[in-house]
């Protein structure tokens, strides 16, 4: 309710309420379908990094050290070369293919690692990201596309208005079925073994999963352009007090990654009013500094629980106890 009330143009609810016609069209061309456009980015994307981290068994995978985001750009800059005059939709169908492929060789390639260190994974993903950004960059200024390419480049609601929107309404299926989908994706994430000897079939989930993420990333950066790190920052937030088993999570952080988007995409357009902000760098700062703070206070908490416990017994088996009990994962 906020949020439809913050802006450059002053609207009031009685004014809305008594039939002003210019408040109203205001109301229903950018408010509202700006609000509609933050609640399914804020879920979408949240649930992106949840399936991703899943699957590959890696809480720093997201779309963004994933690759995802990038890929769609990518994409998107193929229909402007191929299509000149493309539509939205049109846009949309290169964005979702350059998404599922760069996101499927991104995760064949880590599969083929033998040593899978934790910190290594997202690494892999961030430079072939810097790969496909680096020849989505290049051919951009070879064929000047550059201004053309940098409303996807940046994320924005600014352009969030009706009749340009209404693609990023395709993530509430996509995140129905991963609900749908959840207890298989735990399953998967336990590891190829372990899938086949519950009878799952390991890389048809796998590459379900991944596909489900990638066009919910996709239909974000079609409508309202690079927004990065939501699929990092909230699922290892919510995980930290919720666990990490999907189908329990996964309300949590779609209602968490909606809210906190809605409440950064605010600040963005209050802070130098009447010009706003880029969201990316709102949820950037905003973000990290949450992310830092709760990482240390678990820290904190944890290493209470082993001096705790280690007061008590003095036996090691008691402090790893703790630990178990003070973790989530």
């Amino acid at each position: 309710m906020i949020s439809l009330f913050v802006g450059v143009i002053d609207i009031t609810p009685s004014e809305l309420f008594s039939g002003n016609p210019e408040q109203a069209e205001i109301f229903l061309i950018s408010r509202l379908p700006r609000l509609l456009g933050i609640l399914c980015t804020g879920v979408g994307m949240s649930v992106a990094g949840l399936i991703m981290q899943q699957l590959c068994m890696n809480k720093f995978v997201s779309p963004t050290t994933g690759a995802t985001i990038s890929s769609a750009q990518f994409g998107i800059l193929l229909a402007l070369l191929f299509l000149p005059g493309s539509t939205l939709w049109s846009r949309a169908i290169f964005a979702f293919a350059a998404a599922i492929l760069g996101t499927w060789i991104f995760v064949w390639f880590i599969q083929r690692i033998q040593f899978k260190d934790v910190v290594m994974v997202p690494l892999v993903g961030i430079m072939f990201g810097n790969v496909i950004g680096g020849v989505t960059n290049y051919l951009a200024y070879k064929y000047e596309m550059t201004q053309a390419l940098s409303s996807w480049l940046t994320g924005h609601f600014s352009l969030v208005l009706r009749g340009r929107y209404e693609l990023v309404y395709l993530v509430v299926p996509l995140v129905i079925l991963a609900f749908v989908f959840a207890n298989h994706f735990n399953i998967v994430g336990m590891g190829r073994e372990f899938s086949k000897n519950l009878g799952v079939h390991y890389n048809l989930v796998l590459f379900a999963g991944l596909t489900i993420a990638a066009m919910i990333t996709a239909s974000v950066v079609v409508v309202v352009g690079s927004i990065s790190y939501i699929g990092l920052i909230v699922p290892n937030v919510v995980a930290m007090f919720k666990g990490d088993k999907i189908r329990g999570t996964l309300v949590d952080t779609a209602l968490f990654g909606a809210i906190f988007v809605l409440v950064c995409d605010m600040i963005a357009r209050v802070v130098i009013m009447p010009y706003e902000l880029p969201i990316e760098l709102i949820i950037g700062i905003l973000g990290s500094i949450l992310f830092i703070g709760l990482l240390l206070y678990r820290l904190k908490h944890g290493r209470k629980a082993v001096r705790l416990g280690s007061a008590g017994t003095g036996g090691c088996a008691c402090a790893a106890n703790s630990l178990d009990g003070g973790g989530d994962s």
